[in-house]
C-alpha cells in the first residue's frame, strides 16, 4: 500500500507534464493543464481542446473539420 502512495503522485505529475507539453505544442498556454485536476471539467476541456482551432496548426495543412 505504501508503494501506491509513492507512485500515485509520480503518475499524476507525469500526466500533467505530458498535458503541458501537448498544449504547448498546440499553441495553447500550458497552465490549462491544471484543469485536469478538476473532476468532470477535465473531460469537457479535453473535448474543447480536441475540437477547437489550434493556434500552431500550419495554414498549408488541410483540416478535416
Amino acid at each position: 500500500m505504501t508503494l501506491f502512495f509513492i507512485l500515485l503522485p509520480a503518475y499524476i505529475l507525469f500526466c500533467l507534464w505530458l498535458g503541458y507539453r501537448i498544449l504547448q505544442k498546440a499553441g495553447f498556454d500550458g497552465r490549462w493543464t491544471l484543469i485536469l485536476l478538476v473532476p468532470i471539467v477535465n473531460v469537457i476541456m479535453i473535448w474543447v481542446f480536441a475540437f477547437s482551432h489550434w493556434p500552431e496548426l500550419r495554414a498549408d495543412v488541410k483540416q478535416d473539420l
